[in-house]
């Protein structure tokens, strides 16, 4: 049976401002990454999130990005490696020590956004990501591509996992066309999208060139206003093709 792990970007409100049914989509997810901060989240978002994922048993991530509440972090911001290395060590201790409240542990790392493509396009940024999550915990899987990503990662000794997308567009380089502002994507194209990564690791390009998408992880975006119906029939058309979803650990 070929199984794959979901993983879902939640806890991306801030204030009084709320985006995302978190609720309604942890229990359809095994992986969740929740907002550190720095593109959306706040200290009692943090909290709320990783206490309903640990009492749903799914696995705790922090996702990090960019200093860009305005811009969700989807905007590109000229960062040192250094500025981003201390960027990414503040925003995991800020999630660890929610976690650690809630008798939870870190699981995994993963940048959000434009800096997903950044880190890994960029190998001192790659190196900057990989380097904060090892020094606070080598035990943390880190969701990045990159072509020079894995050699850095084996070099720090820490494990790492490119992602595959079935609510987004690919360019033809093989990263997300990132969406400013998410659309609600077809349930039913989403799926198919979902089942094509599962089963045959491929997927089609903007310009209508063919990816190879040799994917263990996958993302919904918990910021879609149908996240939910997404997630569902995504699950379900899994499910019917016998495939199984697994936490992180599972596939990494």
């Amino acid at each position: 049976m070929p199984a794959i792990n979901i993983n879902c970007d939640m806890g991306e409100g801030f204030g009084r401002w709320t985006l995302g049914d978190d609720a309604g989509i942890l229990p359809l997810v095994p992986t969740s990454n929740i907002a550190t901060g720095f593109h959306g989240g706040d200290p009692s978002i943090m909290r709320r999130v990783v206490e309903m994922a640990s009492d749903l048993g799914v696995d705790i991530g922090a996702h990090v990005a960019l200093p860009d509440l305005l811009g969700f972090g989807r905007r590109r911001i000229d960062v040192s490696p250094q500025e981003l290395q201390d960027y990414i060590t503040y925003q995991i201790g800020a999630l660890g020590a929610f976690a650690r409240a809630a008798g939870a542990e870190l699981v995994h790392v993963k940048p959000h956004g434009i800096l997903y493509s950044m880190a890994g396009k960029d190998a001192a940024l790659c190196r900057a990501v990989l380097t904060a999550a090892r020094d606070y915990d080598p035990n943390l899987i880190v969701i990045l591509a990159g072509d020079e990503t894995p050699a850095i990662a084996a070099e720090l000794g820490i494990r790492v996992l490119p992602e595959a997308y079935c609510d987004l567009e690919y360019d033809p380089t093989g990263y997300p066309v990132v969406e400013r502002r998410k659309r609600a994507w077809d349930p039913e194209e989403v799926a198919r999208r979902a089942l094509r990564i599962v089963q045959e690791q491929r997927g089609v390009a903007v310009d209508g060139s063919e990816l190879k998408l040799d994917m263990r992880t996958m993302c919904i975006h918990g910021d879609a206003p149908n996240a939910v119906e997404v997630a569902t029939l995504v699950r379900q058309r899994l499910a019917d093709a016998g495939v199984e979803i697994v936490p992180l650990r599972a596939v990494a």
